[in-house]
């Protein structure tokens, strides 16, 4: 190994959750958490993993003030056998060093970010949920604790990692959701910071997610920033419709959308299997004609925490917009279970997508 990280074991180990059927998400975190911080003169350094528990800043601390942070979200998976899959990591550690640079906070060699990943992941191995559905989702994140107050890129940093045993992201499980189309606030706009995966992002929609919750929504579908008439993202998934046949997503090329990891897997392997998928601007009107015509078959969601999300109905001010009779799509169905069946070691990964620790 290139990158040696010291260890501290916790004196205090946690019981872990007796009932793994209902595990949620996120709702409990193993014993142990990576550390290592940045300055100018030493860049990354002191790479530890150390007993979860709180986080020690500066009142002036500029993540506080100044929201200079980001984050990832990746899942390992333990498999029949025991081995342990990351999936597609290294498109993790890419996509952090493209939020980085848009919030001026240094890069990390793929490499240290996937022996970190790894090392962390090892050691709280026996944490590892089995079973369907279930995965060790480990959230990978940098914060500034530079202390100051005033506007101008930070020059200190942390990078931490937390896991937590999970279940499905939605309670239901893998059924079509009821979303709200939202046509009043945005979540960016071209020059933001949609392409990065920080937090303003997500705090951003919060005022929409509760509107969506007074809809009896599970999500929310934000339109474009500029003309409020193209489909942009849902809350924490990229957006998919197949349309007689056709699969398309919005395209990402103006920068206001997540490149999701999810994403590119689906893409490619609806490509793989034949399909026709165009990747363009879509607006709600085409989406709400292509309903009416009984051109719209499918809706889904992709993304690590989801995976596979199927969208059942769309609320869009006075309109319901039913799709497949709110039913699980054939094309959805089948995505999930080749890309949990590929995360999970259950399929054959024939794509290069698995990395075993």
């Amino acid at each position: 190994m290139k990158y040696n990280f010291s260890t501290t074991r916790t004196d205090k180990p946690k019981d872990k959750p007796k009932d793994m059927s209902n595990l949620g998400f996120c709702q409990h975190f193993t014993d142990h958490m990576f550390v290592m911080d940045y300055d100018k003169e030493k860049g990354w350094h002191d790479g530890r993993i150390v007993p979860y528990g709180p986080l020690t800043f500066d009142p002036a601390s500029s993540v506080l003030h100044y929201a200079i942070q980001l984050f990832e979200g990746m899942k390992a998976y333990k498999t029949k056998e025991g081995k342990i899959l990351l999936f597609r990591p290294e498109m993790n550690a890419r996509r952090l060093s493209i939020s980085a640079s848009r919030l001026v906070m240094p890069a990390m060699d793929e490499e240290l970010y996937i022996e970190a990943v790894k090392a962390i992941t090892n050691f709280d191995k026996d944490w590892i949920p089995q079973g369907e559905g279930r995965s060790l989702y480990l959230r990978p994140y940098m914060i500034s604790d530079d202390v100051f107050v005033g506007i101008r890129p930070a020059e200190k940093f942390k990078f931490i990692i937390f896991l937590s045993p999970c279940g499905s992201f939605y309670s239901g499980g893998l059924q079509p959701t009821k979303i709200f189309v939202e046509d009043e606030y945005v979540r960016t706009s071209p020059g933001g910071t949609g392409y990065a995966k920080v937090g303003g992002n997500y705090a951003a929609t919060l005022l929409s997610q509760k509107r969506a919750m007074e809809h009896g929504c599970n999500q929310v579908l934000y339109l474009d920033g500029k003309e409020m008439k193209y489909v942009d993202e849902i809350g924490v998934s990229n957006a998919f419709f197949v349309i007689d046949g056709e699969v398309v997503t919005p395209s990402v090329d103006d920068g206001t959308i997540l490149k999701g990891i999810t994403r590119d897997s689906v893409i490619q392997l609806c490509k793989k299997w034949g399909y026709k998928v165009t990747e363009r601007k879509i607006s709600i009107d085409e989406i709400y004609e292509a309903s009416k015509s009984g051109k719209l078959q499918e809706m889904f969601g992709t993304g690590t925490a989801t995976v596979i999300a199927p969208v059942g109905e769309l609320i869009w001010k006075d309109k319901n917009i039913v799709i497949n009779d709110r039913q699980i799509g054939e094309l959805s169905q089948r995505i999930y279970n080749e890309l949990y069946g590929i995360q999970s070691g259950e399929i054959k990964d024939e794509m290069g997508w698995t990395m075993e620790i």
